[in-house]
């Protein structure tokens, strides 16, 4: 079930149905793609329609974010869960010993520090190979990602550049499931650091990456922008219903 929430098409799964559902696109003979989008880039894609086509069209679209769980509940259509993709791609890493991953993104030694700790967090996960984000040539990329033939290529080179990127070489890629994970990688290496657990649980995860980066100020504006627009569209939503 998909639960719209500003032209986004969220799926309202729990972590658990969402790696099941990931595992049977594994386990398939097709491709797919998964994003996890946040507010910011629900607003994004009101004022680009490729970028709301190629969202939408994913196999699965995660709510990664408080914001968007806030929306779609003002809305009265709740989504189950949060699933934030770095806590995704956790859960996936997990139950894949014997499957393999790429990692792509972040600056130049990032991801292969980034594919040391994974292997040592997750015994059995196969590091494929990695690429840093810094390419203007897809060709040779593509090339050396289709070399290594991974099960899974985590894209990190920020949105909307990594989901319009996964769209125009899907068909081109040699991997089963491609997903876009924005600063996953700095993370994985020990780069950056995640706000501590109590705050992910209160959905203030942001409010911690604001006090670690204040150049961020401008990008989080439009959450409060976001959630007027949600409030807009219920208070029509009511005008427009017939008592």
């Amino acid at each position: 079930m998909r639960i719209d929430v500003l032209g986004v098409a969220f799926d309202s799964l729990t972590m658990e149905q969402a790696v099941l559902r990931a595992h049977e696109v594994l386990d398939g003979g097709g491709k797919a793609y998964i994003v996890t989008p946040n507010p910011e880039i629900v607003w994004m894609c009101r004022r680009d329609d490729r970028l709301r086509h190629v969202i939408n069209g994913a196999e699965l679209v995660l709510p990664d974010g408080i914001g968007i769980i806030l929306g779609a509940k003002i809305l009265k259509t709740p989504l189950l869960s949060k699933i934030a993709g770095i806590d995704f791609a956790g859960a996936l890493f997990a139950e894949m010993a014997g499957n393999s991953v790429y990692l792509l993104g972040a600056k130049p030694g990032v991801a292969e520090e980034a594919g040391r700790r994974l292997s040592a967090k997750y015994p059995g996960l196969v590091i494929a190979g990695v690429s840093d984000g810094y390419f203007t040539d897809d060709g040779p990329v593509i090339e050396t990602i289709n070399a290594a033939s991974p099960d899974v290529l985590l894209v990190c080179m920020g949105a909307p550049r990594q989901e319009l990127w996964i769209s125009e070489n899907l068909g081109r890629l040699n991997a089963k499931l491609c997903m876009g994970l924005g600063g996953s990688l700095d993370v994985y290496a020990g780069v950056v650091k995640r706000a501590p657990t109590f705050l992910q649980k209160l959905g203030l995860e942001w409010f911690y990456r604001l006090l670690r980066e204040p150049r961020r100020i401008k990008r989080m504006l439009k959450l409060p922008l976001f959630v007027l627009a949600v409030v807009w569209k219920r208070m029509r939503g009511k005008i427009l219903t017939p008592h």
